[in-house]
């Protein structure tokens, strides 16, 4: 099921998350990369630092790489760390139709292998959870953990199948079709961010928002009866989930299915913890490296 929920929560009453300009090239390795294609797509990515294990940061709905600027910098010095923009948003490109979660994923496939990444720790945000995921699907054998950034809330929980879930979900396609920006400012204002998002923030992702291809957003969250639990126990990776509290994050799901997880919580910060907090996010993400050098 895809992921509507992460940007639905104001209007739909549920639960959730359950359901502009690049940085240069720092690593010398790479510098004879002129582009990244997937399936004919132009991806802007950074590649920085060297290691062998490899941070990949993926951007979440209507946003792009430079949001990840503070972790580039921060464990740039121990990873090897990639950011990209995803087909549609930043500077990639947008010459395609298909804008689903099974795309995605296989564009993260193409990443770690035109790029040679091995021992690939994925971390993805908000709308990119379940991009990551499908990555770690189509590339198993060169992820070794997944990172979940505000979002996979409520896995398990809620059920797409409900007659008012698809009910309210039609409703919410119609109006952002109908008014994309004032729709799509109203989930941010409401829902996403929270009494401590600076105003400079705000305003930033907002700005973003506005010059982001409606047609595309739009597109990116139709639906595509992807299923969260069901790709978590078919990649056997191990979720961390590095989670706001404005909304809480709901795990019983996870425990019933014996999906093997941790969370950590970061407190009082809206649903860009990576911008609103990144001193104290990029602690939570070292903690999270740490578990899985013990595993």
């Amino acid at each position: 099921m895809k992921n509507l929920r992460l940007l639905f929560v104001p209007l739909l009453c549920v639960v959730m998350f359950g359901c502009n300009s690049s940085q240069k090239n720092k690593n010398p390795s790479s510098a004879s990369q002129v582009s990244l294609v997937s399936n004919g797509v132009r991806i802007d990515y950074t590649d920085t630092g060297k290691g062998d294990t490899t941070l990949l940061f993926v951007h979440g709905w209507a946003i792009n790489k430079t949001y990840w600027a503070d972790q580039v910098a921060y464990f740039g010095k121990r990873y090897r760390v990639v950011t990209i923009d995803l087909p549609g948003f930043g500077r990639s490109g947008k010459n395609r139709t298909k804008w689903n979660t099974e795309a995605y994923g296989q564009d993260i496939k193409n990443v770690i292998d035109q790029l040679g990444l091995k021992n690939v720790i994925l971390i993805g945000h908000s709308m990119a959870g379940n991009i990551v995921l499908q990555g770690a699907v189509d590339a198993p054998e060169n992820v070794i953990a997944l990172v979940g950034v505000d979002n996979f809330k409520s896995v398990g929980i809620i059920s797409p199948d409900s007659i008012k879930y698809k009910q309210e979900y039609g409703e919410v396609m119609a109006a952002l079709k109908k008014n994309f920006k004032a729709v799509a400012f109203d989930w941010f204002n409401k829902g996403l961010f929270y009494k401590t998002t600076s105003k400079a923030i705000r305003e930033r992702i907002l700005n973003d928002v506005a010059h982001t291809d409606s047609t595309i957003a739009i597109a990116t969250q139709e639906w595509d009866d992807f299923n969260d639990a069901a790709a978590l126990l078919k990649a056997k990776k191990k979720l961390y989930l590095i989670n706001s509290d404005y909304q809480p994050t709901d795990t019983t799901g996870l425990i019933a299915k014996k999906i093997p997880f941790k969370l950590l919580v970061i407190h009082d910060t809206g649903h860009f913890p990576m911008v609103e907090k990144p001193e104290e996010f990029n602690k939570l993400l070292t903690t999270a490296i740490a578990d899985m050098q013990q595993h």
